[in-house]
């Protein structure tokens, strides 16, 4: 593999794990808060895509992408008010079966909504603009995704260690009664992290899908779950070890299909979440938890 291929391939991967990392970070939010595996997020992810479809084509697309990403927020919103509120006080598995629950309602109701026909996904202009540096060739949106992913981590982390609602949901990660009896409005924070969870999914739909163009009701399934392997490679309620964690899987994944093992490439995935359970169950930036007496 020659130094030019090496480059194409390690950009390819960076802006492929870039949004992986956006989607992991809305897993390892909710996690972090709620002590939940979201297993719904990836379809909302998917569901992102749709909102694009049908905003883009009926707006112009400086409208439909708003429009796109308020309703992954709304989304994201109204399955946290409707499956996990109602569940607050049940026990922890009973919540989990819901996410799951919640899962396999948005792919059934994809599918009958839209087909299981893949759908075109609408070119925003600009993003699959052609550079050409050398030997290297890539698109704008293979150079937009790393940066982009980057700059919103920043912002989220400057959110969640400098203001009020950020000290807010650092409170109830820590103890949600506690945080109830100093005042904090409790169910107002976990739906603010269901809005930053939603919104970075869609960020992260509009980047994927732009580079792979078709969108069916079963498309978030797999990223959904690569995603929170990399919040459970990087340690999960982690932020930056989430970022991290999809930025692995992501550039691990491009070099295994340009090697030529793309059989292999999805195995990978779960074969690395499995070495990082028995090797180090808590990920790579995650802490080791304290039991209360």
């Amino acid at each position: 593999m020659s130094g030019a291929t090496f480059l194409q391939h390690l950009l390819t991967g960076v802006s492929l794990g870039g949004a992986y990392a956006l989607i992991a970070i809305g897993y390892t939010m909710v996690y972090g808060i709620l002590r939940l595996i979201n297993f719904a997020h990836g379809d909302i992810f998917m569901m992102s895509g749709y909102f694009m479809i049908f905003a883009v084509s009926s707006m112009p697309w400086f409208i439909g992408v708003p429009t796109a990403l308020i309703g992954s927020v709304l989304l994201g919103v109204v399955i946290e008010k409707a499956a996990y509120k109602p569940l607050r006080s049940a026990p922890r598995m009973s919540v989990m079966i819901s996410a799951i629950g919640v899962s396999y309602l948005l792919e059934n109701l994809a599918t009958y909504l839209f087909t299981a026909i893949p759908m075109a996904y609408p070119e925003i202009p600009g993003l699959k603009k052609i550079f050409t540096f050398g030997q290297i060739t890539t698109s704008l949106v293979t150079i937009l995704t790393p940066v982009l992913t980057i700059v919103l981590v920043v912002l989220l982390l400057q959110l969640i260690n400098k203001t009020k609602m950020g000290m807010a949901m650092r409170a109830v990660s820590k103890d949600t009664e506690a945080a109830r009896l100093m005042g904090i409005r409790v169910d107002s924070t976990i739906s603010m992290t269901f809005v930053i969870g939603s919104f970075l999914a869609g960020i992260g739909a509009l980047l994927y899908f732009t580079d792979r163009m078709t969108v069916y009701p079963y498309s978030g399934a797999l990223p959904g779950l690569k995603c929170f392997v990399a919040a459970v490679l990087g340690g999960i309620g982690s932020i930056p070890g989430a970022v991290i964690g999809g930025f692995i899987i992501g550039i691990s994944e491009t070099f295994l299909v340009a090697l030529g093992y793309s059989t292999f490439s999805d195995a990978f995935t779960f074969v690395l979440l499995i070495i990082i359970l028995l090797v180090r169950p808590t990920g790579l930036f995650g802490e080791a938890a304290t039991d209360k007496v």
